[in-house]
């Protein structure tokens, strides 16, 4: 098995242990009608012929407290890794990053939109946050960005991958492209920011389902996308389970969609980039 998942997210049963504690006090439906447990993710995972994945810090459930998918990452570490939720606001973000690297994180997550954040927050870019960028430059820790690109996100994107060149991001969910709109106008406004050669991409189920309606017209979108960012950085994650869909639905809807490409473009966006940026992943 050589397929890695780089986005899916894990919720204890044990609430005791593990309290739910939710960004801004709102917790997301999914959180509430279908979690998966640690161990459950692992059932899944082998049922389908995933080997390993990246636990991302479910925001909305857990909000800055990483603790279970520290936990989960260190009990299973041939399986898991662990990318949590961070605040690069908090006064020693960059001395504090470094610490919870060493605490057990392979990565950190800037939630600044999503489920139960109805308004983009533009604070990952606030001049506040130098400390944590640098830092994160510095020891190239991958931090993972819920960001929806637009036109009024996209030049303060642009402003920071500048001033932060060395930084390695992964723009989950790729912004959020609207292929169902323009498959040409996706690929292209995404295709504007390969020349950051830290950005990477998240491409999940959120733009794997509109690809999937359009057949073998997707290739209008992957195929320039991958020629502006390489397959080498552009990462499959399924978004397990706050997608609606099984993992083994999500699953086939990549392979389903990504078939038109090469084999060696499949193999990075389905595992290779993955482990090329997170190295404890070649480890396990």
């Amino acid at each position: 098995m050589n397929i890695v998942d780089s986005h899916c997210h894990v919720l204890a049963r044990d609430t005791g242990a593990y309290p739910r504690a939710p960004l801004g006090g709102k917790q997301s439906v999914w959180a509430n009608e279908r979690p998966v447990s640690a161990d459950e993710l692992l059932e899944r995972m082998n049922s389908v012929g995933i080997a390993q994945a990246v636990l991302v810090q479910a925001t909305t459930a857990y909000g800055y407290d990483n603790s279970y998918v520290i936990d989960s990452a260190m009990r299973h570490p041939d399986r898991f890794i662990a990318v949590g939720t961070f605040d690069p606001l908090r006064d020693d973000a960059g001395r504090h990053l470094e610490v919870v690297a060493d605490a057990g994180l392979s990565g950190v997550r800037l939630f600044t939109t999503g489920s139960t954040v109805s308004e983009q927050g533009m604070w990952f870019a606030d001049a506040a946050t130098d400390d944590f960028w640098a830092a994160a430059s510095r020891t190239r820790i991958p931090v993972c960005l819920q960001l929806k690109l637009g036109d009024d996100t996209a030049p303060v994107l642009a402003d920071l991958l500048n001033r932060f060149p060395d930084a390695v991001v992964l723009l989950d969910h790729c912004g959020y492209p609207d292929v169902r709109a323009s498959l040409s106008g996706a690929a292209e406004g995404l295709a504007a920011f390969s020349r950051y050669p830290g950005l990477h991409l998240k491409l999940t189920h959120r733009t794997l389902e509109g690809l999937d309606e359009v057949g073998s017209s997707a290739t209008e979108f992957l195929d320039p996308l991958v020629a502006a960012f390489g397959s080498e950085r552009i990462a499959w994650g399924s978004n397990c389970p706050a997608a609606e869909q099984p993992l083994a639905e999500l699953y086939a809807l990549a392979e389903r969609v990504l078939g038109a490409l090469t084999r060696d473009a499949r193999d990075d966006i389905m595992g290779n980039t993955a482990r090329r940026l997170y190295s404890a992943l070649s480890n396990g």
